[in-house]
């Protein structure tokens, strides 16, 4: 599996918290070539992780979205690719009503 995490050393004990989903569009091809193309939202603590659940809710190619602590997370098998974005108080998914 290809991990890829956008945040920093600090941001990874900072940002705990995100919500996750698998990207029907970006699975089984390209760098999630033969699997599934999961990708998480990690979350500022002064984000509220509820707007960033429904707006991840909100895309369609967004499938099995749950809130979950990123220090514990394990993709399921069948992951090929794994992207950790930060999701700050300026991401638009912070700001999703």
């Amino acid at each position: 599996m290809v991990k890829k995490d956008d945040r920093t050393d600090e941001q990874k004990r900072t940002h705990a918290w995100g919500v996750v989903a698998r990207d029907k569009f970006m699975s089984g091809w390209g760098g999630a070539s033969g699997g599934a193309s999961r990708c998480a939202w990690a979350c500022a603590p002064d984000v509220n992780i509820d707007r960033v659940e429904r707006w991840v809710r909100s895309r369609p190619e967004m499938r099995h979205v749950n809130v979950v602590n990123l220090s514990a997370y394990r993709p399921p098998r069948g992951t090929a690719h794994f992207h950790i974005y930060v999701a700050n108080s300026d991401h638009i998914a912070a700001r999703f009503a």
